[in-house]
């Protein structure tokens, strides 16, 4: 079935050029197809309007479950560049490789990932390494836009070593550092000393066995935490029996995979979010 979608988009991309069209209208500017929100988020930032971006992950929707319509990997097909990180999201993946394989930037070897763990934003420091590989390949779709990406990119840089700093002083004084999630996306942040211990793993829909939770209870108890951490994307459900069952409060840790357009959020924001709430949960010094 996928094999049968992705020659439909490809006719569909050659229709479209084949009658002079596509998507973008009168739009000439090249286009970035950006697999899903932090992506999307470091190409806006640095390319500003200079390039169209289109997002294949909807507000709303797990980036890991993602499926691509025709349309969707049509865009692929015609981009100027795809920004995307291999093994996070397979249909992604196999679009690219039939599709754009020439003008894919696959950010995972710029970041180091680690543990089989894909979610590097939450690092300020891989962060700026994806966001320094993603201006390189802007420079070479529109090379005319050279400097202002650079300099955006320099803004940006500047704010994401601020939130590194804001992190490492943030957390260095607190009466625990163990942290309870939904699902085990927040690995990369023990670098700024905090433990994790992820109801599921790293898919979040994963069903913990008993012995797990069980393991995960005197866990609790043991490092006398005092909140239990949901996400925006993943049903609480789990979060919140556990909680109740153990006399705990729950807040939102939220691993900034998508972001809803009347949110009044970006990925800066809701990552000092997620800062206040792990020392609000911590106890960390003021």
């Amino acid at each position: 079935m996928r094999s049968r979608v992705l020659v439909a988009a490809i006719a569909l991309a050659a229709a479209g050029a084949l009658g002079g069209c596509s998507t973008a209208g009168h739009d000439r500017r090249p286009t970035v197809v950006a697999s899903f929100y932090p992506l999307q988020f470091l190409v806006t930032r640095i390319a500003g309007d200079t390039v169209r971006v289109i997002g294949l992950t909807s507000p709303g929707v797990e980036p890991h479950d993602l499926e691509l319509t025709v349309r969707q990997v049509a865009e692929v097909s015609r981009a100027d560049l795809v920004v995307y990180e291999h093994g996070l999201q397979p249909a992604v993946d196999q679009a690219v490789a039939q599709n754009a394989r020439r003008h894919g930037l696959d950010v995972a070897p710029a970041v180091d990932l680690t543990k089989g763990n894909p979610h590097f934003w939450l690092d300020p420091v891989r962060f700026r390494a994806a966001a320094a590989a993603v201006e390189q390949e802007l420079e070479k779709v529109r090379p005319t836009d050279a400097t202002t990406y650079a300099a955006n990119l320099a803004r940006l840089d500047e704010q994401l070593t601020a939130l590194d700093q804001a992190y490492t002083a943030g957390l260095s004084d607190c009466e625990r550092n163990l942290v309870v999630t939904s699902h085990n996306a927040f690995g990369y942040q023990e670098r700024y000393g905090l433990r994790f211990a992820p109801i599921a793993g790293l898919a979040p829909d994963a069903e913990p066995s008993p012995a797990h939770l069980g393991q995960l209870r005197q866990l609790v108890r043991t490092a006398h935490v005092t909140t239990l951490f949901s996400e925006r994307l993943a049903s609480p459900k789990l979060a919140d029996t556990l909680a109740h069952d153990l006399g705990l409060r729950t807040a939102v840790l939220d691993p900034i995979e998508g972001v809803e357009p009347d949110a009044h959020a970006d990925y800066l924001s809701l990552m000092r979010a997620n800062l206040a709430n792990l020392r609000r949960a911590n106890g960390c010094a003021a």
